[in-house]
């Protein structure tokens, strides 16, 4: 039976069984439907091919059927075609996609794109043509691609809300891109997009705006209450005004100690080790011995045995292990082209997720901190990997603040890194101390570095307490 029969309700199907419908009368079937009489053909079953040749004239009357049942196997499914338009699609190879949709049309007279196919490219053209729009700083092109494919601002594409917000404001537009902030805020359920668009909202909002904001968030989420709370204090608390700057220790005004792959600042405890490949737990078929292999170098650790063993792989299960491997060895370029074959699906949703996630931390080694919110904002992650991209974020980011002289900024991202994680490493609370010195808030930054320095007393802690005093 056709698979589209199958997928009628079974009202609709008794119907047709009882002659009430006429499912393709009076047109001829498709190659698909043909797959069986061809195999019985092919296979010399006269007799299988007569009850399925009967059936087929019953569903299809005004079929000529050919006196030469074997020419029918000329039409064969374009199977091979239509995997490759997939697969462009994927890649971003866009104009190739569309231009192999036309011609297997064309090759295939009874094949029509199917609406999932025609749906996937449309919505992949329509976001390459709104990151160029959004690369030029073309807010109104912007606008009308979002408003012809709508699709592209869904909240599993949040990012482009949120950058169709910053071209609106960038522009003087400051009514439209509260628009925007407002709609990410009253469309999407996740707490992470509703939370990062209020920040980024707090930039172009009024005071009685961001409580507006805040009160359709509350409304929106009903169960994060606290959560809001604590986020919408620490944004009106760093509405103030700023003071004459304080002077900085370096290792402050820098960040501190320099990040490597595969360590954070969250407790290792709590955390998977963002150095092991992400394999437990995933069944994946294939691979043979060699795949076997590289896991098992993976599995101990052993990034450079796992890196040779995938030297110049094409399959997605290798690429993915080699992505995770190179990445453990510093290179996170390498580890960004290594996993996206299987962050494009090919080895089903979940490994695409864990790919997702390796893109993100990759990202962050590269400080590409933008980029890889807005790749963690659009991806389902665990709690445990959002836990952990999130605190690397807010981390990069409290630190760029700083370096900015965004000292108010600073100390909110600071502060929900504290939040998030339970704790603060010593040389990003020593720059939130000179972050509440430079705007003029000697007795907040006294209490931090006192707390400090009776800890353990350096050079950094005992400068921190006589500039605050």
């Amino acid at each position: 039976m056709r698979s589209d029969l199958r997928r009628l309700s079974g009202l609709t199907l008794s119907l047709i069984l009882a002659g009430g419908l006429a499912l393709a009368q009076g047109s001829a079937p498709t190659p698909q439907d043909l797959e069986a009489l061809n195999y019985y053909v092919s296979n010399g079953d006269s007799r299988a091919a007569d009850a399925e040749l009967r059936r087929l004239r019953a569903q299809f009357p005004d079929w000529d059927v050919p006196a030469d049942l074997t020419t029918l196997g000329q039409q064969r499914s374009p199977a091979a075609e239509i995997d490759r338009i997939y697969r462009q699609i994927a890649a971003g190879d866009l104009t190739q996609a569309r231009q192999a949709m036309d011609e297997t049309s064309r090759n295939f007279p009874g094949w029509t794109p199917p609406p999932e196919m025609e749906r996937l490219l449309a919505t992949a053209e329509a976001q390459a043509a709104f990151d160029a729009a959004a690369t030029a700083g073309n807010a109104g092109a912007a606008v009308e691609i979002a408003r012809r494919t709508p699709a592209i601002l869904r909240c599993d594409r949040v990012n482009n809300a949120w950058r169709l917000a910053e071209l609106q404001a960038a522009a003087g537009q400051k009514a439209a891109a509260l628009q925007s902030y407002r709609g990410v805020i009253a469309s999407c359920s996740g707490l992470s997009e509703v939370t990062a668009t209020l920040e980024k909202a707090e930039a172009v909002a009024s005071d009685a705006e961001l409580v507006e904001l805040f009160r359709l968030a509350n409304a929106q989420l009903p169960g994060s209450g606290p959560a809001l709370k604590a986020l919408e204090t620490r944004l009106r608390a760093g509405r103030g005004d700023t003071a004459p700057e304080a002077s900085v220790p370096a290792a402050a005004a820098t960040g501190g100690a320099k990040r490597t792959p595969g360590r954070t600042a969250v407790a290792e405890a709590d955390l998977p080790a963002a150095g092991r490949p992400r394999t437990a737990g995933v069944a994946r078929s294939g691979g043979g011995a060699g795949l076997s292999a590289v896991r098992a170098a993976a599995q101990r650790g052993d990034w450079r045995s796992c890196t040779g063993l995938t030297s110049g792989a094409t399959s997605a299960d290798m690429l993915y292990e080699r992505a995770w491997c190179v990445y453990n060895l510093d290179r996170p370029l390498e580890a960004l082209a290594a996993f996206e074959p299987a962050a494009s699906g090919r080895l089903g949703a979940q490994v695409a997720r864990d790919a997702r996630f390796g893109k993100t931390l990759a990202l962050l080694a590269l400080k590409m901190t933008e980029e890889a919110a807005r790749l963690a904002a659009a991806t389902d992650l665990t709690i445990q990997q959002r836990r952990e991209v999130e605190a690397i974020i807010l981390d990069q980011r409290g630190v760029r603040a700083y370096q900015l002289k965004e000292y108010r900024r600073a100390i909110a991202f600071l502060t929900a890194y504290e939040d998030l994680t339970g704790g603060l490493r010593r040389d990003l609370a020593i720059m939130r101390g000179y972050a509440y010195l430079n705007l003029g808030k000697r007795t907040e930054a006294k209490r931090i570095f006192t707390e400090l320095n009776n800890q353990l007393a350096t050079p950094e802690t005992r400068a921190g307490l006589n500039a605050s005093r």
